[in-house]
């Protein structure tokens, strides 16, 4: 449309608003095509697919409106059967509590049996030829032999003996008895410095008390006389919690530690293996004079089991990630020395436990591998999808 005055042309409303939003259509599509491009390469990061099935795996499991969709009668039903659980909860609960007082009735007779053991291995009592009467694999496996053959792999073991231990028939009870179980057991090895081994040979008993209120148990490390520290005894309390949670009760399994506390070393001087000092060199910035400072950081132990990082007293209080990994693993250290290591160590010494577990073991995973080589015939097997040949999180740490 002309304008006569000015002599140009105007364009009706109504067009003008057309070609708005056709810009504005050209902007949403350039936009649109500008986020897809981006979605793809977000999608092709490991990190960033790590971080979302991360995400993912909470809505595992969650309703998927199913349950909604019902009658309200059959709502209610269900609301009924819920009750019944709570019920038969409380009432697991209650077995637990049981199961843990025959525990406690049953570990005093235990503790005449951890007595003698202890008094074997510092030589405090000298076993009479019937305490010692008992069936050896390898006496058996000798009966077979020559006597030249015998004798001559007894010499060979006596040698390879001397040469590890440089122990003889003049020794007495059974020196670094506790230290051999630690470094039997890899869950425990893994703690063990060589510094720790020295003190470790003082070791002289893990003993284990029970407590009824709190539900929970105590291992306390008796250690001989020696040039490290001053304590007879270093102790370990674990508390327990058998009922369950109001916000999450159907998650009950049983009683669980959720709780732990050390005890304070009185180590000698310049005897602490806990900590360790280091040097590092300072510039000063405008005059440029160097210094030198040293720093007192934590060190790798066995002993900073005794020193475990606090557990939050408000249960609503949120723990970041390396505390709570690093309870979890002293959890399952001392739910293991009061199941296992305790109540069997001459097995653990000997290593007959261990064969026992790592047989276990190997059965589980000729279980894992018929199922991968079943999988392989599968045209469509990708192996790194495979949730099975990936390593898994320990489960947590439960009481039972």
């Amino acid at each position: 449309m002309a304008d006569p005055e000015k002599g140009t042309t105007t364009a009706p409303a109504a067009e003008e608003e057309m070609s708005e939003e056709e810009v504005d259509d050209v902007e949403e599509e350039g936009e649109e095509g500008e986020r897809k491009e981006l979605v793809d390469k977000l999608m092709k990061d490991p990190q960033v697919l790590a971080a979302l099935q991360t995400k993912l795996r909470r809505f595992l499991g969650t309703p998927s409106g199913y349950i909604g969709s019902l009658p309200v009668a059959v709502k209610k039903r269900v609301k009924a059967l819920k009750k019944i659980q709570l019920q038969y909860t409380d009432l697991e609960a209650d077995f637990y509590k049981e199961v843990h007082a025959l525990e406690v009735k049953y570990d005093k007779m235990h503790q005449e049996l951890y007595e003698k053991r202890r008094q074997v291995i510092c030589a405090e009592h000298e076993p009479t030829e019937d305490e010692c009467d008992f069936p050896s694999d390898d006496e058996d496996e000798d009966k077979n032999l020559s006597k030249d053959m015998e004798e001559k792999a007894k010499l060979e073991e006596d040698k390879e003996e001397n040469k590890i231990h440089e122990f003889d028939e003049n020794t007495k009870g059974i020196p670094e008895f506790w230290l051999t179980i630690f470094k039997n057991v890899d869950l425990l090895a893994e703690m063990v410095q060589e510094y720790d081994e020295p003190i470790l040979k003082h070791l002289a008993d893990i003993q284990l008390k029970f407590h009824d209120e709190p539900m929970g148990f105590t291992l306390e490390f008796h250690f001989q006389e020696n040039e490290f520290f001053t304590n007879k005894v270093l102790t370990k309390y674990y508390e327990m919690k058998c009922s369950p949670d109001k916000e999450d009760p159907f998650g009950f399994e049983g009683p669980e530690i959720f709780k732990c506390k050390g005890c304070t070393i009185d180590w000698k001087k310049g005897k602490n293996v806990t900590v360790k000092t280091i040097k590092k060199k300072q510039k000063h910035k405008s005059r440029g004079a160097v210094r030198t400072i040293t720093k007192t950081v934590q060190n790798d132990s066995f002993f900073n089991f005794f020193n475990p990082p606090p557990v939050p007293e408000d249960p609503n209080e949120e723990m970041d990630e390396d505390t709570q990994a690093l309870l979890t693993a002293d959890f399952e250290i001392g739910h293991y020395i009061r199941e296992r290591i305790i109540p069997r160590a001459v097995l653990f010494y000997t290593g007959e436990a261990l064969d026992d577990e790592d047989f276990e073991e190997e059965e589980g995973e000729e279980g894992e591998e018929g199922d991968d080589e079943e999988e392989e015939d599968d045209p469509d097997y990708d192996p790194t999808k495979d949730k099975s040949v990936k390593g898994q999180q320990p489960a947590e740490c439960k009481q039972q």
